[in-house]
Formats: structure tokens, C-alpha cells, sequence
């Protein structure tokens, strides 16, 4: 019989949050991949769990992966972990869990703490939509490009964040998004955990004096929809009405359905646009 993949939610601080059945799990399985051993066996010896371990990590993934398989189809039960929290969270898992899948191995996730949602939680900010970006790319054109998506998110977004990069990556934030209510939630479930609702202006007004220490997330309002109606509809009215329309009829709308979506976007009717339109005509 082939083996299966568990993909195992590990604390993200505080080392009582890992669950029972995590525990059991990690006893059981023939073999641990982990994103960094050294980080792991300490998890490890705590719990005096002795099951042997390998890397799986950013560097190794694909081919790794594929060794991996090799060896559930032989039988062996894999638990994979990452350095803390949920697997495929920002971090490689993800590849492993598509490969598995492609090569007919079972998968099965058992839960536990994850600091994204951990923080949405804590934040104080609407938790029924959200944006998880995670880390932010280093690459200027990818980061820029993000971040401009950003602009007009509507849905909470919550980012990963270096103490060392937190300053720059606040101040592109409030350049690009205004400024938003933010909570930064540091070193999660921890001894120093702490929470600091603010704004951006007010957060990068701190740590211009003060120096960002641990592992932060931020979780960040998103634009209001009224707002962002508002602008939209601004940015229609800079047009005129019949550039507008051919904006739709390019596109294939019959003249009708195009009547209706230029009226809802300038938020009139669609007999006052008809009547504009025969003006112009």
C-alpha cells in the first residue's frame, strides 16, 4: 500500500498550541520533512519524539519532492513541517502537495496555528473578507506591481514583515495606500507577543524612533467600498460619454447592455443616458 502525506500545523511560539493529534502523528510516520532540522529537532526533543527527519525546503523543493513521492509509493507515511505554523502557508509546501497529488499519494492536513489568522483575530479589523499576500517580493517591478493591486483592495490584507525591512515596506505602504488603520502584531503567541493598533502614519511615526524587534505581521484596512466607488465613478466623468460607451461597444456589449453599464458606473440612470446621448448625436 502506498504511503500518505500529513501535512502538520506546528506551533508558532508558544510551544503548547501543537495538538494532540499533530503529536500522535509525528510519532508515527516514517519520516519528518522539515524546513530547517536544526529549527525542528528542538520542537522535536521537547516533545521527545524521535521519528527520523530530512529537509524539505525553498532551495530543494522540486527535486526533494519527487524523492519524497518516490518513497510514500514504497509505503513510508511522511509528516511534513515547516518552521512554524501551517505547511503550504507561505512557504514550499505547496509544491509537495501539488506533486503528491499529480502522482496519486494521499494528503491530509491537520490543523493548528496559523499566524495569519491568528493575527486577523487579533487585529480589531473586518475578518469576513482578507488578502493574504504574505511576504512581499524583494523584486522591485513584482513588489511595485503588488502593491498597486493593493490600491484599491477592498478586503482586509495582511502581510509578513522582517523587523529589519518593516519601516520601508511601511512607508510604501502609506504612500501608496494612504493613510490606512493598521495592527502590527509582534512575536504572535509569545512571551513579548504584542499588539499595536494604529495608523500608518502613527506606526511609522513609532518606529522612526523606536527600532522594529521579532517577526511582525500587519494586518491593514482595506479601502472602503463607498470610497472606492467614488473614485471610480470620478475617474469615468473625467471622459466623456461617448468615449465611455465605445469603451464597452469595443469590447462586443450590445448598445443596450453598454447603456446600462455606463449609467451604473457614473451612477445615473439609464434614461438620462440616453437622453445625453442623443444630444451629443
Amino acid at each position: 500500500m502506498q504511503g500518505r502525506l500529513y501535512l502538520c500545523a506546528t506551533p508558532i511560539g508558544n510551544l503548547e498550541d501543537i495538538t494532540l493529534r499533530v503529536l500522535r502523528t509525528l510519532e508515527e510516520v516514517d519520516l519528518i520533512a522539515a524546513e530547517d532540522t536544526r529549527n525542528s529537532i528542538k520542537l522535536l526533543n521537547h516533545f521527545d519524539i524521535k521519528t527520523p527527519m530530512t529537509s524539505y525546503h525553498e532551495y530543494n523543493k522540486i527535486d526533494k519532492a519527487y524523492q519524497l513521492v518516490e518513497k510514500m509509493k514504497q509505503g513510508q507515511n511522511i509528516a511534513l513541517i515547516t518552521d512554524a505554523g501551517t505547511p503550504g502557508i507561505s512557504d514550499p509546501g505547496e509544491e509537495l502537495v501539488r506533486i503528491s497529488y499529480e502522482s496519486g499519494i494521499e494528503v491530509t492536513s491537520l490543523p493548528g496555528a496559523a499566524a495569519c489568522v491568528t493575527a486577523l483575530t487579533l487585529s480589531g479589523l473586518p475578518t469576513r473578507r482578507f488578502a493574504f499576500e504574505a511576504f512581499l517580493p524583494r523584486n522591485k517591478k513584482e513588489r511595485s506591481a503588488i502593491l498597486s493591486s493593493l490600491e484599491t483592495e477592498t478586503r482586509t490584507i495582511i502581510l509578513y514583515e522582517a523587523p529589519h525591512h518593516l519601516v520601508k515596506t511601511l512607508e510604501e505602504l502609506y504612500e501608496i495606500l494612504g493613510d490606512r488603520n493598521v495592527t502590527l502584531c509582534r512575536e504572535l503567541t509569545k512571551k513579548y507577543e504584542t499588539i499595536f493598533s494604529s495608523t500608518l502614519s502613527g506606526a511609522l511615526s513609532y518606529y522612526h524612533k523606536e527600532t522594529p524587534k521579532g517577526e511582525f505581521v500587519l494586518v491593514i484596512q482595506g479601502k472602503k467600498l463607498q470610497e472606492l466607488k467614488e473614485e471610480q465613478q470620478k475617474n469615468w466623468e473625467s471622459i466623456s460619454l461617448s468615449a465611455h460607451m465605445m469603451n464597452y461597444e469595443k469590447q462586443g456589449i450590445p448598445r443596450k447592455e453598454a447603456m446600462k453599464l455606463v449609467a451604473k458606473d457614473r451612477g445615473i440612470s439609464k434614461r438620462e443616458v440616453y437622453a445625453m446621448l442623443l444630444e451629443i448625436d
